[in-house]
């Protein structure tokens, strides 16, 4: 069984505004499947900041689909800003709207990633290949949503916690003015062709939900992935992934962030250990 992972994590933007925990988190997620999973360096492709472009990340992206085979296993962490768009295509029948991810070069023309791109080069897996994918970032229509933290301890009040979502300019809003009683709830990253997959999708919050890039214990970091990451060492890596949401749920709820990550997979790898295909 072959392992491949790519590791995205971007700090510092280009023309927009930066974050400041993207980074630790490619290194948390890096230590955790070194250190428990059986990944090894040259398994895992790192991409941060202006190396993070939209044609890197997908060169990336099909490095680590290219030659994969039944009982592979592959990982896709993206720390960064999100966001959505107008669909254009039809294919999103729900919301009408298409998730994104923001590469360091990220514009409004054609500077994004959308589900169907992700979607475009994950269809090309071939069967029972597991691939696992974190999205610590936004994918919310509602980004300007005021999301109140409070002060728990270990976050500081000179080191307020900024927000993953990046809202379109207003042109870009305009060509759905008016259509808002239309637009649905809105949903999470999809992969609209993983039915021939085994596949699990970590989401850092809730639809209309913003996710936080935190003060925690003295450093920045995606709060999604810090907790994630803290209850995998706990546990040894041994803990299956409902117990896992559960426990990133309470820390997250307990020290007052808002924000509740979710879990896209199919029922039997839930009570699977994490980040491990199922038997």
């Amino acid at each position: 069984m072959a392992k491949k992972a790519l590791l995205v994590g971007i700090n510092d933007y280009r023309g927009i505004n930066d974050l400041k925990g993207c980074l630790n988190d490619v290194t948390n997620i890096r230590h955790i499947l070194k250190t428990y999973f059986g990944f090894t360096n040259e398994d895992i492709r790192v991409l941060t900041n202006d190396r993070a472009s939209k044609k890197n990340i997908l060169y990336r992206l099909n490095w680590i689909v290219d030659k994969a085979k039944p009982h592979d296993f592959l990982v896709f962490h993206f720390s960064g800003h999100g966001s959505q768009i107008r669909d254009r295509d039809g294919d999103e029948l729900r919301d009408h709207m298409d998730e994104l991810i923001c590469p360091w070069d990220m514009n409004w023309d054609d500077g994004f990633i959308i589900d169907d791109d992700l979607n475009n080069i994950f269809k090309k897996l071939p069967e029972n290949v597991h691939l696992e994918i974190f999205l610590d970032c936004c994918h919310s229509g509602t980004g300007t949503r005021n999301i109140s933290l409070g002060r728990p301890a270990e976050l500081g009040p000179e080191n307020p916690a900024l927000y993953r979502y990046l809202p379109p300019p207003y042109d870009i809003m305009c060509r759905f003015e008016g259509e808002e009683d239309e637009l649905k709830a809105t949903r999470r990253f999809k992969l609209k062709n993983a039915n021939r997959l085994n596949h699990v999708l970590w989401a850092g919050c809730m639809d209309r939900q913003t996710s936080a890039d935190a003060y925690i214990n003295g450093f920045y970091n995606g709060a999604f992935t810090y907790y994630f990451c803290k209850h995998v060492r706990e546990s040894g890596g041994n803990i299956n992934r409902a117990k896992l949401l559960k426990r990133i749920r309470n820390s997250l709820q307990f020290n007052l962030f808002s924000q509740i990550p979710q879990l896209e997979c199919d029922n039997a790898f839930k009570n699977i250990s994490v980040l491990l295909p199922k038997k």
